[in-house]
């Protein structure tokens, strides 16, 4: 399992959007399973992603936790920076 966080300038909305484009049906076509104003969860292929997001300052943190996803997690966190 993969745990790591990064800050980005963008907004909750801003990085759960990317996300979904980018792990969703249209990325890697995983399952969306839930998702709220903070957080979406993905699962597909033997693993899963979750995506947590807290408004800090002038941007937000952005936690990610992968099980079986670690390249493509690690992948979306650097394209957030």
């Amino acid at each position: 399992m993969l745990k790591m966080s990064v800050k980005t300038k963008l907004n909750s909305g801003e990085v759960l959007n990317r996300a979904f484009a980018f792990f969703g049906p249209s990325g890697y076509g995983l399952k969306v399973t839930e998702q709220n104003e903070t957080c979406i969860t993905f699962e597909g292929g033997g693993g899963g992603v979750q995506v947590s997001t807290c408004a800090e300052g002038t941007g937000t943190e952005v936690d990610i936790e992968a099980r079986e996803w670690d390249r493509q997690a690690r992948e979306f966190m650097g394209k957030l920076r």
